[in-house]
């Protein structure tokens, strides 16, 4: 079975890297052939980061490599897209060059917001409704999370899944806890969500005055007065150690619609790691955190110095936590456990068998 990889990103984008890129081995060793066509390169993510937008050149040279894939489609049994393949096109333009090929819509973000949420009342009317089109003409959708996974039977979707974005626990290591006099909190991101930060800014700086800590933040550079920050390069391949030599994960999150589509991956890396969690309890992640049991959730900053004093002072809660963050990481947010069951749900939807709709 041949099988077109539309995704948004390289390896350096997340979603690309966590949606599909990390299942393609998984793929090819039940039999499918993967090609993989990426929207928007690495070097132009890099770009974007340091320059705060794409170059227009570069937008329309990756439209034209995208079009050109899509006129080949025939070629293969299957598309999966990763979110959308023609950002901002009319979705009747997006279906016209899928016609003739079954398709799988893949979201972990509620992009759809882009659209019907959008300040401008041209684009709501024109393209409010564009995922929702998309959606109903997949042969499948799968959504990281019930928020998404709704959204797409709203549409009239014929068939839905939801999946969530997994680590790869043969990458994952379950360091000793080591929380002392110094412990070290944890946020790994990129430059586009560290703004979900400064919600934490106050309480932050209160813990500050109580005791030596440091923030670790993984993929940005971010800058708080009052408390150590450590900031530290993202790099595929030092993520899991820099992440792993922390003693707690932080994930704040605002509460808008576009945070209820998140899908709580930094809660899953953390747990991976053995790490105890304090969160906001927004979207997915009052799934993710048991309260009391895995981590805690904050809704407000005294909730957030509360919640990190305690596991500041209590070695054995860190560790119980951690251990059964880690239990649910294995028994339910793994990539070991997902694989299969995508394979099969791929298989199906290209009308091969396995799981059918």
């Amino acid at each position: 079975m041949n099988v077109l990889l539309l995704t948004r990103y390289g390896r350096m984008g997340a979603s690309s890297r966590l949606r599909t890129l990390q299942y393609v081995p998984w793929l090819e060793a039940a039999g499918m052939t993967c090609t993989v066509q990426a929207l928007f390169s690495d070097e132009m993510l890099q770009a974007k980061y340091q320059a705060g937008g794409y170059r227009l050149s570069a937008v329309l040279s990756a439209y034209g490599a995208r079009l050109k894939v899509l006129l080949e489609r025939h070629e293969f049994d299957l598309v999966w897209i990763e979110k959308e393949a023609l950002p901002w096109l009319p979705a009747w333009a997006e279906r016209l060059l899928l016609r003739g090929t079954p398709y799988v819509l893949d979201f972990d973000d509620a992009i759809f917001h882009n659209y019907d949420n959008h300040r401008s009342p041209i684009v709501r009317r024109l393209l409010g409704r564009r995922i929702d089109r998309l959606m109903n003409g997949a042969r499948l959708v799968i959504g990281g999370n019930e928020y998404l996974a709704r959204r797409a039977r709203e549409a009239g979707a014929r068939w839905v899944e939801t999946m969530s974005t997994v680590v790869d626990l043969e990458r994952y290591v379950v360091p000793d806890p080591a929380c002392g006099t110094h412990p070290r909190f944890v946020w790994v991101g990129s430059p586009s969500t560290a703004r979900y930060l400064e919600d934490l800014r106050q309480p932050l700086t209160e813990l500050a005055s109580r005791c030596a800590y440091t923030l670790r933040v993984i993929g940005s550079n971010v800058d708080l007065p009052g408390v150590s920050v450590e900031c530290v390069t993202w790099t595929e391949a030092t993520e899991v150690k820099a992440i792993a030599e922390c003693d707690i994960g932080l994930m704040p999150l605002a509460d808008t619609p576009w945070e209820k589509g998140k899908c709580g991956y930094k809660l899953i890396q953390y747990m991976a790691c053995g790490l105890p969690v304090v969160a906001s309890p927004i979207g997915v992640n009052s799934a993710l955190v048991q309260e009391g049991e895995n981590g805690y959730l904050a809704a407000s900053p005294d909730e957030w110095v509360s919640a990190l004093w305690r596991m500041i002072n209590d070695a054995a809660i860190r560790r119980s936590m951690g251990a059964a963050g880690r239990q649910r990481v294995e028994s339910q947010h793994c990539l070991q456990r997902t694989a299969p069951r995508l394979c099969d749900m791929l298989f199906g939807a290209a009308g091969y068998g396995g799981v059918s709709a």
